[in-house]
């Protein structure tokens, strides 16, 4: 097909469309939704990709979701005869290695969208449905069902069995339905809202500004990768969690030439423990990275991978395989986001902010309900909280916030002591989890839960051995850790449990400093102030 003739005013106004489809998207899913994980934490993500599967434009919600959307739509092409596809086929799929996921609890929903009978392009939208508690993660069939790419729907009717099979697996099966829903409704706004746009402009206008689109975050991301100085460099940093006694090493080189990046990282194998990434998960956080400290205003599409190469040894716990567990993928993801950060510091510093919190803290607790009306129904609440951001070149890093790969929101204390068996007695910043320096880092959190039923509580924190680092001789961060009210039965590895009245303390890491702390005294003594 030949490309029309297209003006640049054309290509950005639907650009702008095309964000403003996929944030209309999320909206929608955030609004519809059940499970206080999506309406409240916001954990979704929703994005367009064109007929081939290439990302036209993802929303602004959580980088690692990139990871389940790159290989989805290959995988339904590969798996599905485009030919036999239909309006109103939605296609379902969470699976690691036959579907693309980065984890289980991540469910995907795609949607072809056609304009005059023709496949046109892919609204998709995943959300992170709190469901597969309670389970060892040795490998991943421990871990959940897993659902490679099969249709939900076909030609818009509901295919119930696959439903039911689904809901059979799940523990909260009425929280899932809900958002399953809330999800295809989603998705309906997704294909309307692009049919509309292609009304407007004329699908082939439409499909070759998406093609311009690709190709000038391509350059963009090429202007900003030339601006950089040439050269290699090569970061270490440890990997710490309760899994594991010891301190799990990885490295990662940074190599610019030209117009292009190249990131090569090391690893051991994969462990039998949830942390593993994906090549994908990988991919979604080098590409994040990369994006922010290069040029943070490229259009978020596929066509800004392109000068980016990525490698990784085959089978480890940066780019595993088959049948590693993965569900805890996000703690490694945060790391090697820092790690690749610690590497580009070498060679732009002015651009490039101390270590983060560099985790993901979570504190997951569930249960059957003990009285009221809901008594007898199994429930499950999925905390994860924010920590300290690292300083900055020109100012103190953020206290209390979610990094990287993550984006989602600190529930609100009212919505969860009116939904779940729990009371937050404490919530606050942390003292002294700051590391020092001319700018200091971000402040980590402390959440205090006391539970009023018993409940079954997994922990996962990092930091716990290691400190997050300083730059250009700033001071590390505070450590993350727990702690749980005296008489509390012992925890293991982070698992435990709560009965009523006993109280679990969190503890997040705190961001690294930015400089020495006594090359301004002026900042010392509001320092001290403070």
């Amino acid at each position: 097909m030949t490309r029309p003739a297209l003006d640049p005013i054309t290509v950005e106004v639907i650009g702008a469309a095309l964000s403003s489809i996929v944030e209309e998207t999320g909206e929608a899913l955030v609004r519809a939704s059940y499970s206080t994980n999506i309406k409240e934490r916001r954990d979704c993500s929703t994005a367009l990709f064109d007929r081939e599967g290439r990302t036209l434009c993802q929303a602004e919600h959580i980088p690692v979701h990139l990871g389940s959307f790159l290989d989805f739509i290959p995988f339904v092409l590969a798996s599905h005869d485009p030919a036999d596809m239909r309006p109103g086929d939605v296609f379902v799929g969470n699976d690691a290695y036959c579907g693309g996921g980065t984890h289980l609890p991540d469910i995907v929903l795609a949607e072809p969208i056609f304009v005059d009978g023709t496949l046109a392009a892919w609204t998709v939208n995943l959300a992170h449905h709190s469901d597969f508690v309670d389970r060892a993660h040795a490998h991943i069939y421990q871990e959940g069902l897993r659902i490679p790419p099969i249709r939900l729907y076909r030609a818009g009717e509901l295919q119930k069995d696959v439903q039911d099979l689904i809901l059979l697996n799940c523990q909260v099966p009425r929280e899932r339905l809900s958002d399953l829903r809330a999800q295809m409704a989603a998705n309906r706004v997704g294909v309307q809202r692009f049919q509309d746009l292609c009304a407007r402009h004329g699908v082939d206008t439409v499909l070759a500004s998406g093609e311009a689109l690709l190709d000038y975050a391509e350059r963009k991301m090429r202007a900003g990768l030339a601006a950089l100085p040439d050269g290699c460099w090569r970061f270490e940093d440890v990997f710490d969690t309760l899994d594991f006694d010891e301190p799990i090493p990885l490295a990662v080189t940074v190599t610019i030439t030209g117009e292009d990046i190249a990131l090569d990282f090391e690893a051991p194998p994969q462990v039998r423990s949830g942390i593993n990434m994906t090549r994908t998960a990988l991919l979604a956080t080098a590409y994040y990275i990369v994006k922010s400290v290069v040029d943070p205003s490229v259009l978020p599409n596929a066509g800004l991978a392109r000068p980016i190469t990525v490698t990784a040894p085959d089978g480890s716990i940066v780019s595993c395989a088959h049948p590693a567990a993965v569900n805890g993928r996000v703690q490694t993801c945060q790391r090697v986001a820092d790690l690749i950060l610690g590497a580009l510091a070498q060679a732009v510093p002015d651009r490039v902010s101390a270590c983060t919190n560099s985790t993901c803290t979570v504190a997951l607790f569930s249960g059957t309900r003990q009285s009221g009306p809901q008594k007898g129904l199994y429930w499950v609440y999925l905390e994860t909280i924010g920590g300290g951001g690292g300083a900055r070149p020109d100012a103190d890093g953020l206290d209390g916030i979610h990094v990287h790969a993550t984006n989602t929101s600190n529930l609100p204390v009212e919505a969860l002591e009116v939904e779940y068996p729990l009371i937050l007695e404490r919530y606050e910043l942390v003292d002294g989890s700051a590391g020092a320096g001319r700018f200091r880092g971000g402040m980590g959190l402390r959440r205090v839960y006391r539970a009023t039923e018993e409940c079954m509580v997994r922990v996962d924190i990092s930091r716990n051995l290691s400190r997050s680092w300083g730059l250009l001789g700033g001071g590390p961060g505070g450590h993350g850790g727990f702690v749980t009210s005296p008489g509390t039965a012992p925890f293991h590895r982070g698992h435990g449990s709560l009965r009523p009245g006993e109280w679990l303390e969190v503890i997040t890491p705190g961001g690294g400093g930015y400089g020495p702390a006594e090359e301004d005294p002026s900042k010392e003594t509001a320092l001290a102030a403070e």
